[in-house]
């Protein structure tokens, strides 16, 4: 008995170092956020008042914040859907041994470890310089109609490559007898996808789509380096409305409860769509 409690405290001790660093960077700012949410504080100051839900009931009366929300929406959305569209595609496609394939994935993935922030550099000259310049086309990022369609499709250039890497390892664990069983019966290829590969694909669809449904609502970094929220504020979303009445406003107490109530959002979102997904994998 002795020996199997110094086992265990031995190995909790293996977990420490990551459970500090966790409490300080993660719980303890997480929750001096919740407690400046119900002040006036500006992040400067050494004092603040508390000023109760003022705060909360100041998000519903902003107007402003429904342009933030609806470009978060969509640009979570587009990339989402396109995200895993290609990344599946690609990764049926490239589910067969041929010549060259493997550079063709490597290629593919590429775009992943590249940072966001060199990315959105990156396509800001494509759109602005090569597009512009060799085909005459007008860089979607100066229009206000179109800025969340070119920030798109930076996020989904560069997610792809993931998507098709998970999905295309989701797609080795088909069992070969049963596609072969199912072609013996005379199914073809589209009834055998929908019928066969797609159920057993189903983990690697329940842990893509709440990925990239979390990341597209956090997104930050495309708006911020490639446009600054611009044109106007046609490109800003969730995240830089926050950080802008963070720093540039300095009005900390109101932006820390904007991403409290934001955070619940995503949270109660990825939730439902995780949990939808978990049981249509168990029903499957």
């Amino acid at each position: 008995m002795h020996r199997k409690f110094t086992d265990k405290i031995q190995s909790f001790t293996f977990v420490v170092p990551a459970l500090v660093i966790f409490l300080f960077v993660i719980i303890i700012p997480f929750l001096r956020g919740i407690n400046i949410a119900f002040t006036d504080w500006n992040g400067i100051n050494n004092t603040y008042n508390y000023v109760g839900l003022k705060n909360l009931f100041s998000i519903f009366h902003d107007d402003e914040i429904l342009q933030p929300f609806g470009n978060t929406i969509f640009f979570t959305v587009v990339t989402l859907f396109f995200v895993n569209f290609f990344g599946l595609t690609l990764a049926v496609m490239l589910n067969k041994t041929f010549k060259s394939s493997n550079l063709i994935k490597t290629f593919i993935f590429m775009p992943m470890v590249v940072s966001l922030v060199l990315t959105s550099y990156m396509w800001v000259y494509v759109f602005n310089d090569f597009g512009t310049r060799f085909f005459g086309i007008s860089s979607p990022l100066s229009s206000a109609s179109t800025v969340m369609i070119g920030l798109s499709i930076m996020s989904i250039w560069k997610e792809t490559g993931l998507a098709m890497v998970i999905y295309y390892a989701a797609l080795k664990t088909v069992p070969k007898e049963l596609m072969e069983a199912a072609q013996i019966d005379g199914a073809n290829s589209i009834q055998k996808f929908i019928k066969i590969t797609i159920p057993f694909m189903a983990p690697a669809f329940a842990y893509c789509i709440p990925l990239w449904l979390g990341l597209g609502l956090r997104q930050f970094d495309y708006s911020f380096v490639a446009t600054n929220g611009g044109p106007g504020t046609s490109s800003m979303t969730m995240a830089m409305y926050i950080y802008q009445y963070e720093f540039p406003f300095y009005k900390t107490g109101y932006a820390q409860m904007v991403a409290l109530v934001f955070l619940i959002f995503i949270l109660i979102v990825t939730y439902i769509v995780t949990a939808i997904l978990k049981r249509k994998e168990i029903e499957i």
